[in-house]
């Protein structure tokens, strides 16, 4: 009977699944498959012998973080910068989205949204150039503090500011493209139930705390959980065209993705590129499955699986 019923769905659905292969044979080539290449992480890779004819070294690739003594500082840089940017990401996104939807100007309202969404599509080669123009020993703003006879300030050389200049700097650029999902996670929110509100005389704030903010949680949660998921992934064009390879500001702006590309330019070894890969994929994969987990304890409806 099980079989008969299996066999009637997919009769029944045959149009439907013939137009999901696509998207299966494209994970299956490019997601699943290129995963058989995590023994690289456990191997001394040569181009002779190929990845899987490479010799077998065990856990010795996951060597050089640990005895650099970079392991804790790569990870903790990478977690701490990733937790400001989700935390904060969406606390700037959804409170943009609640400002732009109260607007009734619909001119001021899309050029804002033009305005705040144009950061995106820059590119993080122009915005370190920007910034080193303007914060960099020669910068727009050293040549007004030297006309004016104040002291020379350069950004680059003061290291416990970077922490703040990363994550002002991401926020700059991602929160326009975040605002925006939100905006249309408000513009779903039925009117019937502002409406309801208004009659019974709540003002502004009330409809934002009461309806718009508890309507908006399971896109919260959606975002969240998916920034979660690449918790232990830095973002290594921002991390590498900001500091490029200033060793003074490493300590604080360092994360594993910026490591492993430096490590990769002066040793070339793929086996060690791979453990660090593998490192990084086993903490997301642990990370999201415990954000889940809580999740679902709370309200299963605002999982991801």
């Amino acid at each position: 009977m099980k079989k008969t019923g299996l066999f009637q769905k997919v009769r029944k659905n045959r149009i439907m699944l013939l137009m999901l292969l696509p998207a299966i044979a494209y994970t299956v080539i490019f997601s699943y498959i290129p995963m058989t290449g995590i023994v690289l992480a456990f191997k001394k890779y040569n181009y002779h012998d190929g990845i899987y004819g490479s010799p077998w070294v065990g856990l010795k690739n996951f060597d050089y973080m640990i005895v650099s003594d970079k392991l804790w500082s790569l990870t903790r840089n990478t977690l701490l910068y990733n937790i400001a940017f989700i935390v904060l990401g969406i606390v700037f996104e959804v409170g943009f989205a609640i400002m732009l939807s109260e607007i009734n100007n619909r001119i001021f309202k899309k050029v804002s949204q033009t305005v705040m969404f144009l950061p995106y599509f820059i590119s993080w080669v122009v915005v370190s150039t920007v910034m080193l123009n303007i914060f960099g020993d020669n910068g727009v703003v050293n040549n007004i503090l030297a006309s004016i006879g104040g002291e020379p300030y350069s950004i680059y050389s003061h290291v416990k500011t970077w922490p703040i200049v990363m994550v002002c700097v991401r926020l700059w650029k991602q929160t326009g493209y975040g605002t925006v999902v939100y905006l249309a996670a408000i513009a779903g929110i039925s009117t019937e139930m502002y409406e309801a509100a208004e009659i019974d005389g709540a003002n502004i704030w009330k409809k934002i705390t009461c309806i718009t903010i508890p309507s908006l949680k399971p896109t919260i949660f959606i975002m969240a959980l998916l920034a979660i998921g690449n918790i232990f992934r830095g973002d290594f064009g921002m991390f590498y065209q900001l500091v490029k390879n200033n060793q003074l500001l490493l300590e604080t702006s360092d994360v594993i993705d910026t490591f492993v590309y430096r490590t990769m330019i002066t040793t070339n070894d793929y086996g060690m590129s791979a453990a660090a890969g593998l490192y990084q994929s086993v903490l997301c994969f642990v990370t999201i499955c415990t954000a889940n987990f809580i999740v679902k304890k709370i309200d299963p409806d605002y999982t991801l699986f």
